[in-house]
């Protein structure tokens, strides 16, 4: 099985590289390799590249960015998916898309299943289901809606590029390092291990499993104070953490405040996704190791 991988220098681009990797030639094109909103660029790459799966871990990730900048937002998280949707239905590519729980209201009380409507409240969350429409151009598609990564690492290719890891990533750093951290009690999330996502990732394509759109999240929810306050305790850091609301925060972009997904689909195709308190163990475990 040959792979190309879009996005590779991300956090979830490498992780999937290292994983596919175990079946065949990767061909890892990082932004500077491959700039995806470019349509002819695209189709030429695939051709060259000659995949059987397309994994597309390309994104415009800035939300609050992508209120003063839509067309970026647009151009990265739709348009370029609809380029890479043509180049794999012309090789006859499996494409793997990844979405995202930002598509939801937040006005839920139980986890979000695939056939709930998405109401996106912000030009990202929009941008990012107009992705999910387009992948479907595809006929052989994987529409996986993840949430809340962490781990997995990137490197940084561009000096303007953002911080590196993501929100939980970047909170571990804070209290390893002895500084105060907050966490939101109202915001519920599905918190997602990039190790656990990649191989979900490839138990569907490896299995041919049924095309279509999976929330490929850790199995469980919890606000991210709950989330926070875990791995604080692991650490020993209790101390350092302090509880917070959404009301607390002005962000230019509206966050869903409840944005737990159901994984049930995901598990019912042979994918395992344990509980978000495994991965966080384990996680916290890989990054003493290293």
């Amino acid at each position: 099985m040959r792979t190309l991988v879009t996005g590779a220098a991300g956090q979830l681009g490498r992780e999937v590289t290292r994983r596919f990797a175990k079946y065949g030639p990767v061909v890892a094109l990082r932004r500077n390799g491959l700039d995806i909103t470019d349509h002819e660029a695209v189709l030429t790459a695939v051709g060259e590249a000659a995949p059987d799966v397309i994994l597309n871990c390309a994104a415009y990730n800035n939300v609050d960015g992508a209120e003063d900048d839509p067309v970026t937002a647009m151009r990265v998280n739709a348009f370029a998916v609809r380029s890479l949707a043509t180049a794999a239905r012309e090789r006859d590519a499996v494409l793997v898309h990844y979405g995202t729980d930002f598509v939801f209201d937040g006005d839920a009380s139980e986890p979000y299943a695939e056939s709930v409507p998405p109401g996106p409240q912000s030009v990202y969350a929009t941008s990012k289901l107009l992705g999910e429409w387009f992948a479907v151009g595809a006929p052989r598609h994987y529409i996986l809606r993840v949430e809340s990564l962490f781990g997995g690492g990137a490197e940084r290719t561009d000096p303007g590029d953002p911080p590196l890891g993501s929100t939980l990533d970047r909170m571990v750093n804070a209290l390893e390092a002895g500084r105060p951290i907050s966490g939101f009690t109202d915001r519920i999330v599905s918190p997602s291990y990039v190790p656990d996502v990649a191989a979900a990732t490839a138990v569907l394509v490896a299995t041919s499993s049924a095309p279509g759109l999976y929330h490929c999240v850790n199995t469980g929810h919890a606000s991210w104070y709950d989330v926070a306050l875990a791995a604080a305790r692991r650490l020993g850091r209790e101390a350092l953490l302090s509880p917070i609301t959404m009301a607390d925060v002005n962000t230019p972009a509206a966050r869903p405040r409840y944005c737990a997904l159901s994984n049930d689909k995901i598990l019912g195709a042979g994918a395992v996704m344990p509980r978000w308190e495994d991965a966080l163990e384990r996680y916290l475990e890989a990054r003493q190791a290293s």
